[in-house]
């Protein structure tokens, strides 16, 4: 597989193109030159500020107004959404016979978070100004049943739809027309299937094939459908390539290096091109996974070893620097629970100290100086709505996220990635990553990991993915230079330091003191431990509960020492296990005596 999917890294590297189905050398070109309208172009330019298509842009957008299915693999921060969008409107504009709401739904989006579909719902809101009788709406979890039933009702042109919340309208709401259905869209394919809506997406569509509506628009024979799909997605795995195979057919394949896998097939027809590389398959073994990323060349990528008991004192002191630095910083920080969000936002809102023991006494400023905000997938999806569209707002703000922002969302100009927590996949971490660095802007992207975690470089090394390393020492160092302290540290331990130490001791006084910080803290703590014991697959190897010092990830929640309450916890559910054993051997007992007294 890694000869089907593999980047061209040197490629990327040379600031050149990707290279294409036929190996086409694309040449900067305007909107119009790829066949969209004068009045769709000069919207485009004029009031969403695209000046020019991007790469991708320019090999999709031909390939789509075509009316083929196509599969689009890039990079994130490309500008996928309006490869298909801008076509679905170029067409639906020039309909011969003006649509109308009361036609219903011609173009379907799915995607995977409730975040994409708000980002996607503007962007369409946004690109069909100009063209006022095309009516974009959305569905989603999390939403009002009865409002979206009454804007389906009334008819939505363009929806973009998560696939739960779809599946449910479409059976069991009667008032949704989708008869003059024409495109289906599955972007960010790859995370929609990691969240497990591999199931919904069948079930909708065999729900429509099925339909009576769409059964009089299909041709005879083995003709192509008269429905068009499109399909994008950053990274490509087993999963996404049987989805391609079951709803595209003879598709484009726009940003694939390489064709698709051997014996690969889209609705019976072998894709084109997909006996090649057989040697290649086979030299990397059945089931092989081990992709190579695409990374835009303008992202700095580095990563720094933290001795655990001082990663939240390191985690402040970045944030600190940065913030300080300019106030143009935009930064997302991701963490790997809800819980832990929660406890690093009400610390970062709530804690004041200085830097400077002269200041001590007066501490009246936060370590951070910017609005800070959290978004998780425990909130409420009004809590979210308004989290994103304000955060996106900011010119300066911190963001502290789980991986429910990790694929899709465009934040405007954010600059900064922290990976805290390391994810738990090297999908995830492209991903992450690729929330800054966009459309040619450039980025930094930080990854915290704790010497026994060292070997996930290697797990990254394998997919084209290098990390620039950072001392410790000189992030602390750089901090004692701005606050133009004298470092007693340069040939001691960095814990010796009286800056640390007294950071260290307030945090867990101001976490001490509180019983709600306590709290939140004390389930930070289990959470995390509860996440790193979840790791799959080969990563199980290197995240070891085992090897973890609890008494120093309890001193990364600002706890002094590790709570006990996590070995109650798992002793009483041994204990339970036990009883539980325990009553089914007696009840297997109780069933058994009436047989032997019979023999």
């Amino acid at each position: 597989m890694m000869g089907e999917k593999r980047r061209w890294k040197e490629m990327q590297s040379a600031g050149s193109e990707r290279r294409i189905e036929q190996d086409a050398c694309f040449v900067p070109c305007g909107f119009q030159d790829l066949g969209l309208c004068a009045t769709l172009c000069s919207h485009m330019q004029e009031r969403m500020g695209f000046s020019a298509p991007t790469h991708i842009q320019q090999a999709a957008i031909p390939s789509i107004l075509s009316g083929r299915d196509v599969l689009v693999n890039a990079e994130t921060g490309t500008g996928k959404t309006i490869v298909y969008l801008a076509p679905i409107v170029h067409k639906l504009q020039a309909n011969m016979k003006k649509i109308s709401r009361s036609d219903g739904t011609y173009a379907l989006v799915l995607v995977p978070t409730r975040e994409l579909c708000l980002q996607v719902y503007e962007v369409t809101k946004q690109l069909v100004h100009r063209f006022q009788w095309l009516v974009p709406g959305h569905v989603m979890g999390g939403e009002n049943r009865m409002k979206e039933k009454a804007r389906l009702r009334k008819g939505v042109t363009i929806l973009v739809a998560t696939p739960g919340r779809l599946l449910d309208h479409l059976q069991n709401t009667s008032s949704f027309h989708h008869g003059n259905l024409q495109w289906i869209v599955f972007d960010e394919a790859d995370r929609l299937l990691d969240l497990g809506f591999g199931k919904d997406i069948k079930s909708i569509l065999s729900y429509l094939d099925t339909q009576p509506s769409l059964k009089s628009k299909h041709q005879m024979g083995n003709q192509k459908r008269v429905r068009q799909h499109v399909l994008l997605s950053a990274t490509l795995d087993d999963d996404v390539m049987e989805l391609a195979s079951i709803s595209l057919t003879n598709p484009a394949r726009i940003g694939l290096s390489e064709p698709l896998l051997h014996g690969t097939k889209c609705n019976g027809e072998v894709c084109i091109d997909a006996e090649q590389n057989m040697d290649e398959n086979t030299k990397n073994g059945p089931g092989s996974n081990k992709l190579e990323y695409s990374m835009p060349s303008q992202l700095v990528q580095k990563y720094v070893t933290v001795p655990g008991n001082l990663r939240l004192v390191t985690l402040l002191v970045v944030l600190h620097i940065w913030m300080e630095k300019t106030s143009g910083h935009k930064v997302v920080v991701f963490l790997s629970t809800c819980d832990s969000v929660d406890f690093h936002y009400a610390l970062l809102s709530d804690f004041l100290w200085s830097f400077s023991p002269a200041d001590e006494q007066n501490c009246s400023k936060s370590l951070i100086d910017c609005k800070c905000f959290r978004l998780h997938g425990n909130m409420s999806q009004q809590d979210r709505t308004e989290t994103f569209l304000e955060f996106n707002k900011q010119s300066s703000a911190l963001l502290l996220c789980t991986d429910v922002a990790a694929r899709g969302l465009d934040i405007p100009k954010v600059t900064h990635i922290i990976q805290y927590d390391p994810p738990g996949d090297a999908n995830a971490y492209v991903h992450r990553v690729g929330r800054t660095a966009r459309l040619g802007r450039k980025g930094e992207a930080l990854l915290f990991l704790q010497s026994c975690e060292k070997n996930y470089l290697s797990e990254l090394q394998k997919h084209g993915v290098a990390l620039e390393e950072v001392s410790f020492r000189d992030i602390w160092t750089r901090l004692f230079k701005q606050q133009k302290f004298y470092s007693t540290a340069e040939n001691n331990l960095l814990e010796t330091h009286p800056t640390v130490l007294n950071l260290l001791k307030s945090l867990e006084s101001f976490i001490s003191k509180q019983a709600s910080m306590r709290e939140i803290a004390t389930d930070a703590f289990r959470s995390y431990v509860r996440a790193y014991a979840a790791h799959r697959g080969d990563l199980k190897a290197i995240f070891q509960v085992r090897k973890l010092h609890l008494g120093h990830v309890a001193k990364s929640f600002g706890l002094s020492d590790a709570p006990s309450l996590l070995g109650k916890s798992q002793s009483k559910k041994r204990s339970r296990d036990a009883k539980a054993m325990k009553m089914r051997k007696a009840k297997k007992r109780k069933y058994m005596r009436p047989a032997q007294m019979g023999e």
